[in-house]
């Protein structure tokens, strides 16, 4: 396999990284090929293994196995800097493309590579000058045109975006990203017609191109065709297997077709081609909820507070099942990571100050609920909860009667459901099973399934084998 042949297979593989709902093109670089057969060249076959089923720690590893000169050479540099980005290391590619930069500064592939790193990076403006020194350096840079138009697009900027996507169909009127871009910005500016005939006339010019399937998919998606979206995605699978966005795509249209167990499936097949990126788990984890595995949703959360610690939800789910499992130190500490990222999700403090009582000792957590009533809104049904957690080990019956006529009263069906739950928690922990059991039923009649709590909910009565009457 020649170095060239070598590129053209990375260019497949590593085609594109989606990222907030545009896709940036991962830039592969042209090089000389190498006729000889060779100790590199038996490595990038290796890679190339590796990149076929998005190994790519493993692909990058080869790296230092080849020989010099051609380790240290650019073109060598840049295919281990795309790959590295593939990978999610960015920081190691930047490193590689600033110092091809320092000694080919007119090395255009390596300023592609860079306005690639700035676009991950949400550094819109460094990647437009990335891209405009190519232009100075090579105004008619297909790539650089493209990736420009992309640019104006997620800046929806559609005027300039469909003036540089028409700029490149005037030169070749069956490119591919052309014909995307035009799509992509017809129907961004709700030209429908036209969109439809740049998408359509994408996927005949391109038959093998899994890109102009997954495109016309969401443009049909988006209008309510969902069968039409689903025979798209279905064969652009077909063309890339291994393709991670493809198979989340699937899964997201599959649970719109209320096919969940199907969906399930396809997050599960996109999980095992990256366990490393965060979307699969988000779908995954509550299907499998649903679905009874609650120990496989529970890895799946635990996957996504990993990958995505910023993102409360992935900790809700993972302290949720910590309490089913009655881990209460986790629980608390999982739910307190939970409220420090969510301040406003006063229901968080009450679950890890719930947790840190089932630990043994009632009294523990009366400092935190102290500190957490204080900024929760005075006199709702919400704070006094807070009030009646925190003086529980001197029991109040006043308190505990007041609490009961206001969520009676409670209107909103929401907060009523919840405080309603909390309720049940409170007499779990004063050893009331009975009157626990009694809210906990109630809970169940208002039906809120949305909130995390009834989940809760639902694994106490399962596993108490209470039914409603």
């Amino acid at each position: 396999m020649s170095f060239l042949d070598f590129l053209t297979i990375i260019k497949f593989v590593n085609k594109k990284i989606y990222l907030k709902g545009i896709f940036l093109l991962l830039i592969c670089v042209s090089v000389p090929a190498q006729n000889n057969e060779n100790a590199s060249e038996f490595i990038l076959e290796r890679i190339n293994e590796h990149l076929l089923t998005s190994n790519y720690n493993d692909a990058i590893v080869l790296f230092d196995t080849i020989p010099a000169p051609e380790r240290n050479s650019s073109y060598i540099r840049l295919i281990e800097a795309s790959i590295l980005i593939s990978a999610g290391r960015n920081v190691e590619a930047r490193r590689i493309i600033e110092t091809i930069n320092r000694a080919e500064p007119q090395n255009t592939d390596a300023l592609f590579i860079l306005s690639t790193i700035e676009g991950i990076e949400g550094r819109a403006r460094q990647q437009q000058q990335a891209l405009e020194r190519i232009l100075n350096i090579d105004p008619g840079n297909t790539q650089a045109i493209i990736s420009l138009g992309n640019l104006h697009l997620s800046n929806r900027n559609v005027r300039q975006a469909a003036s540089n996507f028409h700029q490149i169909i005037r030169q070749d009127p069956e490119n591919l990203d052309a014909l995307l871009g035009l799509g992509r910005t017809f129907r961004m500016n709700r030209e429908f017609e036209q969109a439809e005939l740049y998408l359509n006339r994408a996927v005949e010019l391109h038959p093998e191109a899994a890109d102009a399937r997954v495109e016309r998919a969401r443009f049909n998606r988006g209008r309510g065709f969902l069968i039409m979206a689903l025979d798209d995605l279905n064969d652009a699978i077909k063309l890339d297997p291994y393709d991670y966005w493809i198979s989340t795509d699937r899964g997201i249209l599959l649970v719109e077709m209320n096919r969940r167990g199907q969906a399930l499936e396809e997050f599960n097949r996109a999980i095992g081609i990256n366990p490393d990126i965060f979307l699969a788990y988000a779908y995954s984890a509550p299907l499998k909820d649903e679905f009874g595995d609650h120990d496989g949703a529970m890895r799946d959360y635990a996957a996504l507070a990993r990958l995505r610690p910023d993102y409360h939800y992935s900790l809700e789910g993972l302290g949720l099942h910590h309490m089913r499992r009655e881990e209460w130190e986790n629980a608390r500490d999982v739910f307190m990571e939970a409220y420090g990222q969510a301040p406003n999700e006063h229901h968080y403090a009450l679950l890890a100050a719930i947790a840190w009582m089932r630990m043994g000792d009632i009294t523990a957590p009366r400092t935190f609920l102290f500190q957490t009533q204080a900024k929760v809104t005075r006199d709702t049904l919400e704070w006094h909860m807070f009030r009646l957690f925190h003086d529980l080990a001197n029991r109040n019956f006043a308190s505990e009667t007041d609490l009961l006529h206001r969520l009676e009263r409670e209107q909103d069906e929401i907060t009523r459901a919840r405080m309603t739950f909390f309720m049940g928690k409170y007499y779990d922990v004063r050893g009331n099973i009975s009157m626990a059991n009694r809210q906990y039923l109630r809970v169940l009649d208002l039906n809120q399934m949305a909130i995390p709590e009834w989940r809760l909910n639902d694994w106490i009565l399962t596993n108490r084998n209470i039914k409603p009457f």
